[in-house]
Parts: C-alpha cells; sequence; structure tokens
C-alpha cells in the first residue's frame, strides 16, 4: 500500500489525483489488475467524475453547498455535520481497473479528491491487486 499526502486549500476543495496514481502505478510497475484509491478521512471523499472542462468541479462544489449547507439544523457538535454528510454521498472509495499498466478511464474522465472540510492535509492511500512488469508476469 502506498499512501500520499494531499493538501486542499479551501473547505469545499475537488483536487484531481490521476496524476498521482499514475504516477504511482508507473513506481509499482503494475500491468493488470485492481487499484483502490481510499480516503481514510470522515469528511473527505473520492470520486471519478469529467476532468476536461474545470466548470464541471465548480458546479459540483456549488450543488453541495447549495444542497447540503455548512450551517443548518446539525446536532454534531464540531460544526462539519455538512462534510459527514457530503463525504457519504460521494463514497470513501473507488476501484479502478488498470491494464498494460494504465489506469482505465473513460474519454473525459478523471479521479477525485473530494475535500469538505478543509483546508487541510490529508491522506490517500492507494492498493494494488494484480500482476506486476517487474514480477515477469
Amino acid at each position: 500500500m502506498k499512501k500520499y499526502a494531499i493538501r486542499t486549500n479551501q473547505r469545499i476543495d475537488i483536487v484531481d489525483i490521476t496524476p498521482m496514481i499514475r504516477t504511482c502505478l508507473q513506481e509499482l510497475q503494475a500491468s493488470d489488475g485492481i487499484l483502490t484509491v481510499f480516503c481514510p478521512h470522515t469528511t473527505a471523499g473520492i470520486t471519478v467524475n469529467e476532468n476536461a472542462d474545470p466548470d464541471v468541479r465548480r458546479d459540483l462544489s456549488a450543488f453541495l453547498s447549495r444542497t447540503i449547507p455548512e450551517h443548518g439544523p446539525y446536532t454534531h457538535a464540531e460544526g462539519n455535520s455538512d462534510a459527514h454528510i457530503k463525504s457519504t454521498l460521494t463514497n470513501s472509495a473507488q476501484q479502478l481497473i488498470v491494464a498494460d499498466g494504465r489506469l482505465q478511464l473513460g474519454t473525459w474522465q478523471g479521479v477525485f479528491f473530494m475535500e469538505y472540510d478543509g483546508p487541510r492535509t490529508r491522506e490517500v492511500w492507494l492498493q494494488f491487486v494484480g500482476e506486476s512488469k517487474a514480477a515477469g508476469k
């Protein structure tokens, strides 16, 4: 398993981690298998979505903020209930296919770390299961 630090810059932040994942696969000499991308935080998540138009990220952030406002009739004492709810909607992990050493994404897709309670330094954990070029398979 590999762990990577992610620095977010605002309360709600969407960070493209696709290049980091591709670098990890190269370092692991991954060939064919499954990569799990996991977020070990209860106020952040991982998603796969459009990576061609940055307006999509802005729209996602704006929608989540409108739908689940920061200040609402919440009972959680820490004041970040909205972040917990948002992270539940985007999930804490994604499983991605790796073929011939390459992440298998659609033409416009990317993998994103979704921050809902930043800015913070967070972690993303990557676990590859499958064949390695180093093993000669």
